[in-house]
């Protein structure tokens, strides 16, 4: 079987506050898609990788089952890219500003690594590496 394509589903207790968090760093709003009832969703990096941010309760009718709690364990952890030393800086400032925690801070990862981690407002990890 060939895939067509791939993308995220994740829960999240408040959609205006999910919406404002990724709005604040510059994601890309996934058009009709951006935000209904159900899910706020946009589009993430030059391919425009989908991540739709459902509420909880909403997807976990759907997969028939609980969906983890992210403030709790790592259901999965996205690298986002940078540019620059300078630009992983930018973003530790910025997702604080928009409301997530940095779970790090930036620092070096051996040689040609540099990066933190943060969560957004409901956990959710990712990691920001200028590599």
């Amino acid at each position: 079987m060939k895939p067509k394509k791939i993308w995220s589903n994740f829960g999240v207790s408040d959609l205006d506050r999910t919406a404002r968090f990724y709005n604040a760093l510059g994601f890309k709003p996934n058009g009709t898609h951006s935000t209904t009832k159900e899910l706020t969703s946009f589009l993430v990096g030059d391919d425009n990788f989908v991540m739709h941010f459902f509420l909880k309760d909403i997807l976990e009718t759907a997969m028939k089952g609980k969906i983890a709690d992210p403030k709790n364990v790592n259901e999965i952890i996205f690298t986002l890219s940078a540019e620059s030393k300078d630009e992983v800086d930018q973003w530790a400032r910025e997702v604080v500003k928009a409301g997530g925690t940095n779970i790090s801070e930036p620092e070096e990862f051996g040689a040609g690594y540099y990066g933190f981690v943060f969560a957004d407002p409901d956990g959710h990890k990712f990691n920001v590496f200028y590599m």
